[in-house]
Formats: structure tokens, sequence, C-alpha cells
């Protein structure tokens, strides 16, 4: 009985023993993913960016062609499966609605109209609720094509503008509350549409939520529409949320391609913080877009990843599980074994022309890594004759420079302005213009 109770005193010990490492190990990993927030450049960690130029076999890259050819192929694939995630199907919209089309909106001078895309795949369906703004008397407009936060009905104070594709009086008390009817006109400041409007440009908006939710949660929005039998939650390699966003911005681009009023050869993809990660990726996956503009998207946007500095790779994939891939939290705390880095997504829009913009007051977004990695996208512009950032140095506040990589740091917090809209609008007049 001695013994057999000193073997169990055994057993019990080192199973203790066990959980008490198993505990510490957990601590170590949970710890990993707080590690401190890198706030002074001193204390950036020292890093080699991934070549541009040189193919996984080792083959050196001198020309667009060969660019075309080999190395963005590798690029575009490796941040596919291994950050945002592939898009596992294809799936146009089941229909179209006209739910509004004012001529004279806006005090006569611009068109309204509002739209709903339908997709439906067997007993599944979303809702794509648009919201077009364009000039009043143009044959073909040009337009930004952007997401909106806190629904259509928060850009402008318009009272015509329907909540989630539904006019006010058709709203339950409990839609009421979610789509927060009294925030009418609350994102005006954010919206230059008039601005828009007298240079000649439309605007396309969409509640990204209309796509999908933004939550840790993959059996509602577009995710669970391509499921196959038994699946509920996308594999490793598919695509989280600012993927399905991406894509979500490829369909309505189909959809004004149909759309007579609109050239849709010049729409202009804008998307501010999580929805500027969004337009480069999606630019990057759809060449149709003529331009692609980035408003403060910081980390797995326009910054370095390699730098560290405020918002990490570990903080986005702690603090929004959903985003990426699942095959992107391999990287928490270990950027440096990405065979990739922001740079390379931005050079995956040339030759079209492409905007990055900062604030000097949003350090969690890296302001100076959105910009490095603007300028080290630039050669590959070069390879097609285009102008690329100059500067070697990150450019005094509201200084914007204008080639075919764009870039400013304006003087502000997180945001968007009518400063920012107006070196958008300039910058695409420059190049329709020169078109």
């Amino acid at each position: 009985f001695c013994i057999f109770k000193i073997i169990n005193d055994c057993i019990m010990i080192q199973k203790t023993l066990f959980s008490f490492i198993v505990l510490v190990f957990s601590y170590q990993l949970s710890a990993q993913k707080t590690t401190p927030t890198i706030k002074n450049e001193a204390d950036v960690p020292s890093y080699k960016l991934p070549h541009l130029f040189t193919s996984k076999d080792g083959m050196e890259i001198d020309t667009s062609s060969e660019w075309e050819r080999l190395r963005r192929p590798e690029i575009h694939s490796y941040f596919a499966n291994q950050v945002y995630g592939v898009v596992p199907g294809q799936l146009d919209f089941h229909n179209v609605e006209v739910l509004d089309d004012e001529p004279a909106a806006l005090g006569g001078k611009a068109i309204r109209k509002q739209v709903n895309l339908n997709f439906k795949k067997g007993n599944k369906s979303v809702s794509m609720s648009l919201l077009i703004y364009l000039p009043a008397g143009k044959k073909k407009s040009p337009v930004f094509l952007a997401y909106n936060f806190k629904g259509n009905h928060s850009v402008s104070p318009d009272s015509a503008i329907l909540i989630n594709g539904k006019k006010e009086s058709e709203l339950s008390g409990e839609e009421l509350k979610k789509f927060n009817v009294s925030g009418r006109g609350g994102r005006t400041s954010r919206w230059a549409i008039d601005k828009m409007i007298d240079a000649g440009y439309g605007l396309v908006t969409i509640d990204y939520n209309n796509v999908d939710p933004d939550k840790n949660d993959f059996s509602d929005g577009i995710h669970a529409i391509f499921y196959k039998t038994g699946q509920t939650a996308p594999a490793k390699n598919e695509w989280g949320s600012l993927s399905a966003w991406a894509w979500g911005m490829s369909r309505i681009l189909d959809f004004l391609e149909t759309e007579v009023l609109v050239d849709h050869k010049k729409v202009i993809l804008f998307g501010h913080s999580r929805l500027g990660k969004t337009a480069l990726w999606a630019g990057a996956n759809d060449r149709r877009f003529s331009i692609v503009i980035s408003n403060n998207s910081g980390c797995g946007g326009a910054a370095l990843s390699r730098r560290r500095f405020g918002e990490k790779v570990s903080d986005i994939n702690t603090n929004y599980p959903h985003w990426f891939a699942k095959n992107f939290h391999n990287f928490n705390e270990n950027e440096t074994a990405l065979e990739v880095d922001q740079h390379m997504l931005i050079a995956l829009i040339a030759p079209r022309p492409v905007y990055v913009a900062s604030a000097s007051q949003d350090s969690w977004a890296d302001p100076k890594g959105e910009f490095l990695a603007a300028k080290e996208a630039s050669p590959i512009y070069r390879l097609y004759g285009k102008k690329g950032i100059v500067m070697e140095k990150l450019p005094p506040v509201n200084t914007p420079f204008h080639g075919s990589v764009g870039y400013h740091l304006r003087k502000g917090k997180h945001d968007v302005t009518d400063f920012d809209w107006e070196q958008y609008i300039k910058f695409a007049d420059q190049h329709f213009q020169s078109n």
C-alpha cells in the first residue's frame, strides 16, 4: 500500500509539474502578444526588407515584363495564402434592385441613385446597398468607390438616403437601434461630397458591414455562402474579413460596368484605416481599378510590418482575429519570417497610380513606415517609366507629392479631412488628364 501511495504521489506531482509548465508556456505566448508598443524611432529594430527584384529561384528582375511574368505572381500568391486569404470561389450578383433614382439631388447639382446588389446561393443570400451620387449633366463620370463605417445615411444629411436599403418608416425598433438612425449625417466631415461633385467626380459608397459584419464570426456575411458541406469557418489560407471586403469592391465594380452614367475605366478606390488596407488589397487583386488610395491604413496596409512601430502584426491579429487569414497569425512577433512586406503590396498595384496618406498625430499607423513602404515600392513604378517617390526622408506636414506614387503627411489625427480629399481630387485630375 505504501509503495502504491508513493507511485500515486509521484504521478500527481508529475501532473502538477506538467500543468505548471503548460501554464508558464501559455503565459509566455500571451506575453508575446502584448509586447510593448514602440513609440520612438530609436527603438525600431534593425531589419532587412525582402527583395522586390529577386524571384524565388534567384532570378534578377530587370524589366516590367519579367516582373509581370515572374515576380509579381509569386508575391501576390504569398499575400493571398499567408496574409489576406484566398477567395474560395466565384459568385456574381443574383439581381439588381433600383430603389431610388433622383435626378435633382443635393440642390439640383447631383443625381442620386440607390440600388441593392443581391447575392444568392442555395438558401443563403447577402444584399449590398449602394448609395451613388453623380454630377448632374455629365454623360459619364469618374467616381470614387469607398466603403463607409456607419451606414450610407451617415455620409450626408440628405434625408432621402435609405438605411440599409430601407426607409426609416419601414425599419423595426430593433433595426432603428442597430443602424443608428440618429447618426444621419454624423460622418459628413469625412465625405467631401460637394467637392467631388463640383470637380466632376461621383461617389459610390456602401456600409462595409453589408459584405461581412466586422466581428469575429464567420457564420454571417458573404463567407457562409461559399462554404462546402459541413464547413463553418474559412480554411487557414482562405479569406478573412479584409479579403471579403476587397471581394465586395470588385463585385461593385462589376455593377458599375453596367451603369451608363459611370466611366468604369475611371473608378478610384479609396479606403480609410482598415478599409485603406482593404483598398490596397482590392487594388492588387483587381487591375480594373484605375487609381488606389490608402488613407491612414497602418499595419497590414501601407506601413512596413518589420518596423513594428505602433500597431504590430501580433496586435492586429489579437484584437481583430477575423481580419486576416489564419495563416497570418503564424507571424505574430515573427515579422521577419514573412517573405513579403507592405512595400510589395503597393508594388502589386503598379503601373496604376497609388496614393498613400498619413497623419502626423497617428503614430499607431506609423506614418514613417507608410512613407517608406511607398518609397520602397517606387522602383517597380520606374520599371514602367513612371514617377515614384523621390524624397529620401519623410516630408514636412501638408506637403503633398503627386507622382505615379503619391504621398502626403497631413497635420492632425487618424481621420479623413477636406485637405485629404483635395489632394485625392488633384491626384485623379493629374492622371486622368494625362491619359
